[in-house]
């Protein structure tokens, strides 16, 4: 082991082999000076109880670990113990301590502390109120510090106070600067919630408690091209195939910094066919995409300046246009006839919304507020919520079917497996309970009989809403009057229940619900065929899914199991085999005595199958060994570790259905990914499994089809025939065409209305290594100051540049500028920005909406020293008589002219 480090192996867990490489280890609390420490211990004697726990597993983990053979003698003196841990931190006048009514034996107590604290106002956006609580918060000397979410809202509110409400509020970044008694700062900061400290004097109070927690983010201008959005989900790695769309198929080789004319820039290089090597400024991020083919095929490149990538491109134009028309017939229809349109919300309908246990995230929020504007309008609906595992789509779709039920509408709701619909069924029950609701289930788990009766109503109209599988789709499930379709995970249904999902959809609203959405949907949400709302913000207390990708190891299951049941949860173990489960199943309850273990397969017969879910769902078996039969929608919040057998087998969005099915609480979920022992992973799994390690955080479900994508290939949009077409080009720009051909059919945007704004000015615009090392981070910032549109956009990012990096150096405040500048000159109809020393040339759209009358006045003002040239492309030509030492005078003076062009865009 020591040889390979030497020769850079990468080893995991090496922290367990601290002993051999250092000798003299020490105690985390030996790095404090006893002198000047404060450690605080909270319920002392709890901390003893638990440090024990801790280390008696360690001990006994040590003691099989050893007997196994996975461990070294050396190793198991890891860990200090509970008393020896306690006895570091008893120095009396070092100690403060809460629950003194616990002392510990031979802890000495020299004083006693009372801290009263209070919480303060939840103002929900009343102003008055606020101000009512500073003006006798003032007047009583108290010190008053208001947090905001950033700095550009904390300088606004530090305004307003003083503007609107005559009170003396600063605001500042100081961090010296000490609050007087009866002063108030505004400042930059988060916090979950504020707090009065009424005996000193001192009250903190946060954005939420200001405006509440549903404040509003602002939400960024969506572009007309996504295929923007699709590059934002791929990192980009040296390399990595790109296309550029006008030269081609090519290798990413980095960013280079690059001098010329005395001024340095970054440039991405990006090496081509014929050892040609293309350098793109790192400000243009939007000409390239990262090419998503099938990874196991190395695509042929292109030669620089080649005439082979136009034909290629102009070929898969055509073939996408013949696609488009069919894609835009296809939608036609939904979006031309008249659907049934809702009335607004009832009493009932905020009754019932209001019966949610939790708080709404702002994405669901809005999600909710789309579907019912869809449902109220005269269009039929199809909206696609697309959120991660948990993230409350189910909520939504509540709603949604609610709400058809007042007007007299039934309901379907579609699911893939059977455990699946009973849960689903129990939650609607649930939540109706209290309003003249009929819910009923069509699945294996009801009789013949309690299904004719279900039928039967549906025909009645008796029933109001019907949850089931692929049973609904049946031919004798006729209903009265359905109103909604709601569709859990849309691509686990086959082609021959989709083309029935398809003859259902026609003159019906439907919400499609999805976790992991499969690239053509994905995709035809992007191109605005479909609507979609993201889910993206994770619910509150949530935390993200431990992961660990390893051999498979007993010891580490023994572990896993044992730790899990030490806390009182349940464990899921996924073994994708029916034939040899069970045996599986008896060594997984050798490896955790006295743990209650069974298996579950989707073979077994319907209550069987049933009874087991349900003993598992009321926590009566402690370790579920199951395929993947639990792949979708069980929310079991007290399973919070999961152990995956033969995690290599299995697809990326299926691996993430699964993880999702823990983590399902506030607290912190494990998952195992295991395969084989000395197994050599294929290229493709080994990829896999590498990205749903990388994908730890909340709100990656829709990261991962882009990377499943990556992985597996492109797949079809509309037919088998397409997939080489995609190969051709890359799936980005593929996806970029079709969407282009799309709106040019629906009349939305004509081609001859689109055009880029190129921005070149003699000055350093670049990002140091010495501030942002990483390299993809840097290609992260580049994209996104390369995208800013609002002066707001402007500021934020220079927040979080602050935030994250440190002062902004000359370059990038440079970089930051040459953004600004590009926006302004886009929505002004300029093309082409030229800035030197001495001139500015603005190169105008020829079709561009311009008060043409205006340009003369506009040319008189500046006496001169502007010109405007009517040629093929229209120009204006700026020459400053000065002699200017750099280009910042003239970068402002062309700011200012641009902003007069601006006035006379129609």
């Amino acid at each position: 082991m020591t040889e390979g480090l030497r020769e850079g192996w990468k080893v995991g867990g090496l922290d367990s082999f601290l002993t051999y490489f250092y000798k003299d280890t020490v105690s985390f609390l030996q790095y404090f000076s006893a002198d000047d420490t404060v450690v605080i211990l909270d319920e002392p004697a709890r901390l003893k109880e638990k440090g024990e726990t801790v280390e008696t597993e360690f001990r006994e983990s040590m003691i099989h670990r050893l007997e196994k053979g996975y461990l070294l003698p050396e190793q198991t003196s890891l860990l200090y113990t509970a008393k020896e841990t306690l006895a570091r931190v008893q120095q009396p006048h070092t100690l403060m301590m809460t629950g003194l009514e616990q002392k510990l034996p031979g802890m000495i107590v020299e004083k006693k502390y009372s801290i009263h604290v209070k919480n303060v106002n939840s103002y929900q956006n009343s102003f008055d109120i606020l101000i009512k609580d500073l003006k006798r918060w003032k007047k009583e000397k108290y010190r008053v510090i208001l947090l905001s979410g950033s700095r550009t809202r904390a300088s606004r509110l530090a305004g307003d106070l003083r503007d609107e409400y005559e009170l003396s509020a600063f605001c500042t970044d100081d961090a010296d600067r000490i609050v007087m008694p009866g002063e108030i700062l505004v400042t930059y900061g988060n916090l979950h919630r504020g707090f009065e400290y009424p005996q000193i004097k001192f009250v903190v109070i946060t954005e939420g408690d200001m405006f509440g927690a549903g404040k509003k983010k602002k939400k960024r201008k969506k572009t007309t091209y996504e295929g923007k959005k699709i590059q934002s989900f791929s990192e980009l790695s040296v390399g990595d195939y790109v296309v550029h769309e006008d030269h081609g198929l090519g290798i990413y080789r980095g960013i280079e910094k690059i001098e010329q004319d005395k001024v340095i820039k970054d440039y991405l290089k990006i090496e081509y066919g014929d050892g040609g090597n293309l350098y793109l400024p790192a400000t243009r991020l939007d000409g390239i995409q990262k090419y998503a083919g099938a990874d196991a095929k190395a695509p042929k490149l292109n030669k620089l300046g080649g005439e082979q990538w136009n034909k290629t491109k102009a070929r898969v134009k055509s073939a996408v246009k013949e696609i488009a028309k069919d894609l835009v017939q296809l939608y036609a229809t939904r979006q031309e006839t008249d659907g049934f349109q809702y009335g607004p919300d009832t009493v009932w309908q905020k009754e019932f919304e209001e019966l949610f246990p939790y708080d709404e995230t702002d994405d669901q929020l809005d999600a909710i507020e789309a579907t019912k504007k869809d449902m109220e309008s005269t269009k039929i609906m199809d909206r696609l919520i697309c959120g991660d595992v948990g993230y409350g789509k189910t909520e939504i779709a509540l709603r949604a079917a609610f709400k058809a039920i007042q007007e007299g509408k039934q309901v379907v709701y579609l699911v893939p497996t059977t455990i699946l619909a009973q849960q689903h069924y129990n939650t609607f029950v649930q939540r109706m309970k209290d309003f003249p609701v009929r819910v009923d289930l069509m699945c294996r788990f009801r009789t013949p009989t309690e299904q004719k009766k279900t039928l039967e109503d549906l025909k009645r109209g008796l029933v109001d809403i019907v949850i089931g599988t692929h049973r609904v789709l049946s031919k004798d499930m006729v209903f009265k009057d359905l109103g909604l379709l709601i569709i859990d995970e849309e691509q686990r249904f086959g082609v021959a229940h989709k083309e029935k999902i398809k003859q259902l959809k026609k003159n019906i609203d439907v919400l499609t619900l999805t976790a992991t959405p499969i690239p053509r949907t994905l995709h035809m949400s992007l191109v605005g065929i479909r609507d979609m709302s993201v889910l993206e913000e994770p619910p509150v207390d949530r935390t993200p899914i431990q992961t660990y990708v390893m051999e498979y190891n007993d010891e580490m299951i023994r572990e896993a199991i044992q730790r899990e049941l030490a806390r009182g949860g349940q464990v899921y173990y996924v073994y994708n085999r029916v034939h040899d489960i069970e045996a599986v199943a008896s060594h997984v309850a050798e490896l955790a005595p006295g743990a209650s273990v069974t298996y579950a397969h989707g073979q077994m017969k319907e209550h069987q199958l049933e009874r087991i879910m349900f003993d598992f769902i009321n926590g009566d078996i402690d370790v579920l060994v199951s395929t993947t039969i639990i792949e979708t929608g069980l929310d079991i919040s007290n399973a919070n570790t999961m152990i995956i057998h033969d995690a290599d087998r299995m697809g990326l969005s299926q691996l993430y259905q699964l993880r999702g099915r823990v983590g399902r609480s506030n607290r912190t979920a494990y998952a195992f990914l295991m395969y084989k022992r000395d197994k050599l992973l294929k290229e493709e799994a080994e990829k896999r499994l590498q990205a749903i390690r990388e994908f730890t955080e909340l709100g990656s479900g829709i990261k991962i089809a882009m990377r499943d994508l990556e992985i597996r290939g492109a797949g079809n949009v509309l037919g088998a025939e397409q997939h080489g077409h995609m190969e051709a080009v890359g799936y980005d720009l593929y996806c970029k065409l079709l969407n282009e051909a799309v709106q040019a059919l629906r009349g939305q945007r004509p081609e001859s209305e689109t055009y880029e704004t190129v921005v070149d000015c003699d000055i350093d615009a670049y990002i140091p290594t010495s501030y942002i090392k990483n390299e993809y981070q840097k290609l992260d910032i580049y994209k996104r100051i390369s995208s800013i549109e609002t002066e707001d956009e402007y500021m934020d990012m220079q927040d979080e540049l602050m935030d994250r990096f440190g002062d902004i150096p000359r370059p990038v405040e440079n970089l930051l500028v040459v953004a600004a500048l590009k926006a302004m000159a886009h929505k002004a109809y300029v093309t082409e920005v030229n800035v030197n020393r001495q001139e500015a040339r603005l190169t105008m759209f020829k079709q561009a909406k311009l008060h043409v009358a205006g340009i003369p006045a506009l040319v008189d003002q500046y006496k001169g020293d502007l010109k405007f040239h009517m040629v093929e492309e229209p120009y204006f030509l700026y020459r400053d008589r000065n002699k200017n030492k750099d280009c910042t005078v003239m970068m402002e003076k062309t700011q200012k002219l641009l902003k007069e062009i601006l006035e006379l865009v129609e």
